[in-house]
């Protein structure tokens, strides 16, 4: 099993120099299931930060996705190795943050200036990781040999998904037997430890020639016109706008919810969050294999359909207690079935309405405001639910956090019939999107797209020396 995941030189010769590129894959997983996820809520919950903090600090890494598409500009002047270690090794200073709050809690008890604390070390750090993340994906093309992406996309998918799922494992096991102090130290020491373990798996990777990028002047240039021009782009983009802008605040807030509306145990919701992991893990393995044939939209579709009844659920339980604890567990796992679902068909559905000579430009367009409007969207939706009655500490306004799931199942209907409007060519075949182990994080996916280098540029190059050398 390792031996495949993992391979030598043996098991795949073609692979094995890049086996330090899947251990850095499994290593980061161990990172940013803690950082920023569902473990980074609960702590801010416990410090006593209201549902706009929260929302505040789960949407610095979608805010700062311009800074990824400027760190681009960095890449001919310092390459992407430089570019990403030097994103990836700051990034792990800020981890000591929460290590630090974790320690003075347990020794002092929360004191008012502590979330403040938290909030910053999480914007700190999703702005080194946005610097960093500008790198990787360029860098993996300019390196691996094209017959090989495949397999190495594969492998740190399957690498990643096993350190994720062991990850949430540990952290709902270490939140149901630790004093929940000691619980989250416990588990940031776990995160930073991926973090430095991830940052040397790196550096063992091969640099590569500095790139060409498109310049930030052609971009400013040319922005308005691929976001307001009458196109199908332009439907697309501001169709998948409007589902950031419903979806990107559900993980926080369900988690936040659960630990100060209904009172649950920190271990119980990493359970929760270990079934939408597993949802995901369950689309991301069924779809890929099937969506040529049956085309994008139709798993868009599903994915809004999946959306649909997740909302119900959750306006049934707030309502009346409907389906209890077995109810927010199929939730979760739908919810996981549901992202997955609208971010295969988004990698698959997208190359079909960017023309290839603008494709670089336009798909990280597409993901830079995608990703910019969900993040405004978590913290908008924050400040919607917050409650006033603090009395009790932090808490949840229940009559806006019905409506904000009201207007999920108004806003998915709404899009699926306007999604099965666009048009779609089912003949026409294109190279999907890949971003590796990316699927496993269908809310921060599109991140992973933001880059201004011509992707496809690596195999024109390549096909173009190795015809000159041919006889």
């Amino acid at each position: 099993m390792l031996s495949r995941i993992f391979p030598s030189k043996k098991t795949d010769p073609e692979l094995a120099p890049f086996r330090s590129g899947l251990v850095f894959g499994f290593f980061n997983a161990l990172t940013w299931q803690i950082g920023i996820g569902t473990p980074m809520v609960l702590f801010a919950e416990r410090l006593g930060a209201t549902s706009a903090q929260v929302g505040l600090a789960y949407g610095f890494v979608f805010l700062l996705s311009p800074v990824q598409v400027v760190s681009t500009a960095l890449l001919p002047r310092y390459g992407y190795k430089r570019v990403m270690l030097g994103g990836w090794g700051t990034r792990s200073i800020f981890l000591a943050v929460p290590m630090l709050l974790a320690v003075l809690c347990l020794g002092g008890g929360v004191q008012g200036w502590m979330v403040t604390a938290l909030i910053w070390g999480v914007f700190m750090f999703c702005l080194c990781r946005a610097v960093g993340s500008a790198s990787m994906t360029p860098w993996l093309y300019s390196i691996l040999p094209p017959g090989a992406r495949g397999r190495y996309f594969a492998n740190d998918q399957f690498a990643s998904a096993i350190a994720g799922t062991t990850t949430l494992l540990a952290c709902a096991a270490l939140f149901a037997g630790l004093p929940i102090y000691i619980a989250l130290l416990v588990q940031y020491v776990i995160a930073l430890t991926g973090s430095t373990l991830s940052y040397f798996a790196l550096k063992k990777l091969p640099d590569a020639p500095h790139p060409e990028a498109i310049s930030l002047r052609t971009v400013v240039r040319d922005t308005p016109r691929h976001l307001f021009k009458p196109s199908t782009f332009r439907r697309y983009l501001w169709l998948s706008v409007w589902f950031f802008l419903i979806s990107t605040p559900i993980p926080p807030f369900s988690a936040y919810f659960l630990k100060v509306g209904a009172h649950l145990p920190a271990g119980q919701i990493m359970l929760f969050e270990v079934l939408r992991f597993f949802g995901v893990i369950t689309a991301a393995a069924l779809i890929r294999r099937s969506i040529d044939g049956t085309g994008a939209k139709t798993f868009m579709l599903a994915g809004y359909g999946l959306y649909v009844v997740v909302a119900l659920l959750w306006l049934l339980f707030l309502r009346t207690g409907f389906g209890g604890v077995t109810g927010i567990y199929f939730a979760y796992f739908l919810l996981g079935l549901g992202a997955t679902c609208w971010t295969v068909a988004n990698l698959n559905y997208l190359p079909k309405v960017v023309p290839v000579a603008e494709r670089p430009l336009m798909v990280t367009l597409h993901s830079a405001v995608v990703s910019f409007m969900g993040g405004c969207a978590a913290i908008a939706w924050g400040w919607a639910i917050k409650s006033d009655d603090v009395v009790g500490g932090p808490a949840v306004n229940r009559v806006a956090f019905q409506v904000f799931f009201l207007f999920v199942l108004l806003s998915t209907v709404v899009l699926a019939v306007l999604c099965a409007r666009l048009p779609e060519d089912r003949t026409l075949k294109v190279e999907p999107l890949m971003i590796g182990n990316a699927l496993l994080r269908p809310f921060r996916a599109v991140t992973a797209l933001i880059s201004l280098i011509d992707l496809q540029a690596f195999d024109r190059t390549r096909s173009s020396s190795e015809g000159d050398h041919k006889p």
